[in-house]
């Protein structure tokens, strides 16, 4: 190999120009897959919040129930709240009728919390006695809260 050639093959060289890359490819418009993907993330997303809007509506009488919860002064006004709170969510002719032991079963029976003796002497002649004492009362205001919360219907 002579130096002229050498010399030769480097002008040659000089002469190559960079590789001519295409365009990027652009985002929009979008493949069909795509717009069918977003279309069914649209439609979940719609019916989540709706589903959630109907959830939050329907317990609507749970957060008034709790909300009135604290002005309850006594045992009658807490039994008057979870009567109150169970005819939302049965029927009139089912809960009314109730009363005592049949009563304290059907409020039983929807709660996953055991209804205490003491829990169920105040509702029973707890209503018709003079107050209960702070003690008392705080633990039935407690088990009120909690059947409202997570009773079942």
């Amino acid at each position: 190999m002579n130096f002229e050639s050498m010399n030769n093959s480097a002008t040659n060289l000089d002469r190559l120009h960079d590789l001519a890359l295409p365009p990027e490819i652009s985002w929009w418009p979008l493949a069909p897959g795509w717009i069918v993907l977003l279309a069914l993330a649209a439609l979940l997303l719609a019916w989540a919040l709706d589903r959630s809007w109907k959830n939050w509506r329907s317990n609507a009488y749970r957060r008034a129930a709790l909300a009135a919860l604290p002005s309850a002064a006594d045992a009658a006004a807490v039994a008057e709240l979870l009567r109150r709170t169970a005819l939302a969510i049965a029927p009139r002719d089912v809960v009314a009728p109730l009363s005592g032991h049949a009563w304290l079963d059907w409020l039983a029976t929807r709660s996953p919390a055991a209804l205490s003796d003491s829990i169920r002497s105040q509702l029973t002649t707890g209503v018709y006695a003079k107050a209960s004492t702070p003690a008392d009362l705080k633990s039935l205001r407690d088990f009120a809260a909690q059947w409202i919360r997570t009773h079942r219907i």
